[in-house]
């Protein structure tokens, strides 16, 4: 297992935080991926996590209704060193402007900051907003009071879309894009973290193991609860399709992975090297698996012992995607 002597620190952007290359995100503890998780096991979880070296966690308003919030403040109210990003505006319709009014973005801030039992909010992020709310831009003017308010330290965008990443970057007070990032979706690998890297934008790479597919642990006859994104999104019913699977069919996804099994060859597991894939790249600043107990946090930091890829692999790797990947995925990105 990984030590928190294993872990490495990156400069977030703009933000002036330097957060581990490996962080979690907490919406499987929220819900919407199956069986509740126990409190206790929860904030076990998160306490296991920090001990190993982790500093920095990306919850949700709308994750578990508040439910993942909640559990962060009651495990690291007293814990400043301990950085929080949240995100806003699928607590209310997404598509209606009124959504990113000032007085809507500081009450979703002062709701999540109550239940998070912080002064300010170090990331606040818009939370997958529709394009045409990036372009037009108002909601960073928005963000931009708020920051001088002293309500959030800095603030991002998490995105579906390569253009809206190059979009959200138009405006100089955002410090971190957060992005669906792995071996199913390479595509921000082109442009969009190359311009990332120029400007000083952090990037937060958001499922990076496709929703379990690149754990390699799933069966093509496999079935997921009713209450499970997995099952409830799995053709986008519910939400963009990218974010359950990667956007991918489920059996081309178990059918791909299984072409990728030969990656744990001296990396432990396909999820250590799925990972340790992530960090490696140019650009990406944390990767954000997440966890519904203290042995998943465990897996997830073996990534950092594991060994790299050579460029022969990494040539390999980007083939695989462009010849056997990118056209089986579905929705914009």
């Amino acid at each position: 297992m990984a030590s928190e002597s294993d872990m490495q620190y990156r400069g977030l952007g703009k933000t002036g935080l330097k957060i581990s290359c490996l962080s979690f995100g907490t919406w499987a503890v929220g819900g919407s991926w199956g069986p509740h998780v126990d409190e206790r096991i929860a904030i076990d979880a998160l306490n296991f996590a920090v001990d190993q070296g982790v500093n920095f966690f990306d919850t949700a308003d709308v994750y578990g209704g508040g439910r993942a919030e909640t559990l962060l403040g009651k495990t690291f109210a007293t814990r400043p060193e301990i950085f929080i990003a949240t995100k806003f505006c699928r607590a209310g319709s997404i598509h209606d402007a009124a959504t990113y009014s000032y007085e809507s973005v500081r009450q979703y801030a002062e709701q999540s900051l109550t239940r998070l039992k912080r002064d300010a909010i170090d990331l606040y992020q818009i939370h997958c907003p529709p394009t045409w709310v990036i372009e037009q831009g108002d909601v960073f003017s928005v963000l931009d009071r708020l920051q001088q308010e002293g309500l959030i330290r800095s603030y991002g965008v998490s995105v579906e879309t390569v253009e809206e990443g190059h979009l959200a970057m138009r405006y100089p007070g955002v410090s971190a894009l957060q992005v669906i990032f792995n071996l199913f979706r390479q595509k921000p690998l082109d442009t969009l973290f190359p311009e990332a890297i120029e400007k000083s934008v952090g990037i937060l790479a958001r499922v990076p193991l496709a929703s379990g597919l690149l754990t390699g642990k799933f069966q093509l006859n496999d079935a997921f609860p009713s209450d499970d994104h997995r099952n409830f999104n799995r053709d986008g019913e519910a939400f963009n399709v990218g974010e359950t699977f990667a956007g991918l069919p489920f059996s081309t996804g178990v059918e791909l992975a299984n072409q990728l099994r030969w990656i744990q060859d001296g990396r432990g597991s396909m999820a250590a090297a799925s990972l340790r894939w992530i960090l490696d790249q140019p650009g990406v600043t944390t990767a954000i698996p997440g966890f519904k107990n203290s042995q998943q946090v465990a897996s997830n930091l073996v990534a950092l012992k594991a060994k790299g890829f050579s460029p022969e692999e990494e040539e390999r790797l980007r083939r695989f995607y462009q010849s056997s990947v990118a056209e089986h995925i579905r929705g914009p990105y």
